[in-house]
């Protein structure tokens, strides 16, 4: 029967960024990590990871290295999803970009007594903030930045985000027609 989540970046607030998915139950964590990516319009260019809680909260669930213990790191792509999620309300911690440490917080919000075909986006809100800005506080840095025209690097934050003259970068933007097509475009089996 397949899951319904509620996926949130944590820690932005105005607005905050969420989507809501409908997927398979017995997609592997590696897929769900796919369709994440297609949900918010990231760009899968970094390492992820799912725990219980986020840093240093195990088992682990990511693509293993050579470094990482056996038994504390599963494989993402042999675990799935039904065999950690088993009722609604149980909530799991989706940490993107090492680097920048995008986390998200995911929420079983129900299951459904019906079989879907693909995974599909019912809704969300907010704009995903652009791959390697470099976390939430860079973030909110970028945006006072664009704000700003006589700030000194506004002109090369427009550049780098690839805006034409007058263009905005919206916050608030969500199109749900633009998730769901990104959605068709992940591969559902390893």
């Amino acid at each position: 029967m397949p899951f319904q989540f509620k996926i949130q970046i944590a820690d932005i607030q105005k607005p905050r960024v969420w989507r809501r998915v409908i997927v398979s139950e017995d997609l592997t964590f590696d897929i769900f990590h796919q369709i994440i990516q297609a949900a918010f319009g990231w760009g899968n260019c970094h390492m992820y990871q799912f725990s219980k809680q986020g840093w240093a909260s195990y088992p682990i669930y990511k693509i293993p290295e050579d470094y990482d213990d056996e038994g504390m790191v599963r494989d993402s792509m042999e675990v799935k999803l039904s065999e950690v999620f088993s009722k609604p309300k149980e909530t799991f911690t989706y940490i993107y970009d090492f680097g920048d440490t995008w986390k998200h917080q995911i929420l079983l919000e129900k299951i459904i007594d019906e079989k879907i075909l693909m995974p599909m986006c019912t809704a969300g809100k907010g704009a995903c903030p652009p791959e390697d800005c470099g976390g939430v506080y860079s973030y909110y840095d970028l945006l006072d930045i664009l704000d700003d025209p006589k700030h000194h690097d506004h002109k090369e934050m427009r550049k780098w985000l690839g805006l034409s003259k007058g263009q905005q970068w919206d916050v608030n933007a969500f199109d749900i027609n633009e998730v769901n097509d990104r959605l068709k475009l992940v591969e559902l089996s390893e």
